[in-house]
């Protein structure tokens, strides 16, 4: 059995709230969707979302990558050997994490296809339900204690608040979000890169100094600074999480080699796939670091793989999984739910994604 072609479909489905980090602010999901067909005329889909501040890929890049190099690459070779073509795709390009990526996790959704069983299972996991929390998008603290009791009334009990666009206020942001759902929600930070190492250890002392009970704080300093991360992990008690500091595994090699952070957050988008995706759980885990899966703002697609991942594999702390959460409606047909708080995977083949929406799709290849 061969795979007969690959193709990208663009995709854009707007936010139901905007999302506002330290780094951007969208209100939408713009996406490229791959999918790999085989010579039975199976589809196995996967995403390369665009997010210019955190991965540097665009639409454009990521389709051309898969247009001009992994498809071809691809087409006419044998479908059933996964971990063959996976490697192919991993050697053919520097770079370009999120076509990578998309490739790898169509590659898989097919072999899961092929099989008849959840990519879940393909991966070695059961489970069908996974835990995430849900993300506060950064605003002053009126706004965010509103949109923490509102997430609380929806279900949420771990909430991801955004900070580091302004550290002098940042301390009062926790403090509202805190007041506002009490002691029985876990509330951890999200600087995304957006304070200085001094002011990162002033915002975390003065939390924990307040009694905040915060559980982590997530990439507070800029990724490459990780001199500045270590010196901050070494400051304070709060748990570190490394994200945009850790792309590939020679990143998270170079992070426990510093002893920079506590905790690492894997994304497929960053990383390249799947394949690496497990190999930095597992040297995570060698070395005592925690570990979540996050996501980028993408699909039922990417979040789907990432959920399957957790199903199969778990972390340490409740992961990041609320991206296609934010869509006021999907790009996709099938694919993942949301019952709460918690991810509902279909029991269905692969992804369990039936079809890309044509109202909302301009195919390419």
């Amino acid at each position: 059995m061969t795979i007969a072609a690959v193709r990208t479909h663009r995709l854009s489905a707007p936010l139901h709230t905007p999302f506002v980090t330290a780094l951007r602010r969208t209100t939408t999901v713009d996406t490229l969707v791959v999918e790999v067909i085989d010579s039975d005329g199976r589809s196995g889909f996967g995403e390369a979302p665009q997010v210019w501040q955190v991965t540097g890929a665009s639409i454009a890049g990521a389709e051309a990558c898969v247009r001009d190099l992994l498809g071809p690459a691809l087409t006419g070779r044998n479908a059933d050997d996964l971990q063959a073509r996976c490697a192919e795709v991993r050697r053919a390009v520097v770079g370009n994490e999120s076509a990578r990526a998309a490739v790898d996790v169509a590659l898989h959704d097919l072999a899961a296809r092929r099989l008849g069983v959840p990519l879940v299972r393909l991966l070695g996991g059961t489970s069908l339900r996974v835990p995430t929390d849900v993300t506060l998008a950064a605003g002053d603290a009126v706004d965010l204690a509103a949109a923490a009791k509102q997430r609380r009334a929806e279900g949420f009990t771990v909430l991801k608040l955004k900070v580091g666009t302004d550290a002098r206020g940042d301390l009062d942001r926790v403090r509202a979000v805190r007041t506002a759902v009490g002691p029985d929600v876990r509330i951890r930070l999200d600087a995304n890169q957006g304070w200085t190492p001094r002011e990162a250890v002033r915002v975390i002392r003065g939390i924990e100094d307040a009694g905040l009970d915060v559980e982590l704080v997530e990439q507070p300093v800029h990724r490459r600074d990780l001199d500045g991360l270590a010196w901050v992990s070494g400051r304070v008690d709060l748990p570190i999480l490394a994200d945009e500091s850790v792309f590939d595994v020679r990143d998270l090699v170079e992070v426990i080699r510093r002893r920079a952070a506590d905790r690492v957050n894997v994304k497929l988008a960053k990383c390249g796939g799947l394949h690496t995706a497990r190999t930095l759980l597992d040297l995570a885990a060698a070395h005592g670091m925690g570990t979540i899966v996050g996501s980028m703002m993408e699909s039922a697609v990417g979040v789907g793989a990432a959920a399957s991942l957790v199903a199969a594999y778990g972390t340490t702390a409740v992961s990041d999984l609320d991206a296609a959460w934010w869509l006021a409606w999907s790009p996709v047909q099938g694919g993942i739910r949301y019952d709460d708080a918690t991810v509902l995977l279909p029991d269905a083949p692969g992804l369990g994604i039936s079809a890309v929406s044509e109202v909302n799709v301009q195919p390419r290849g």
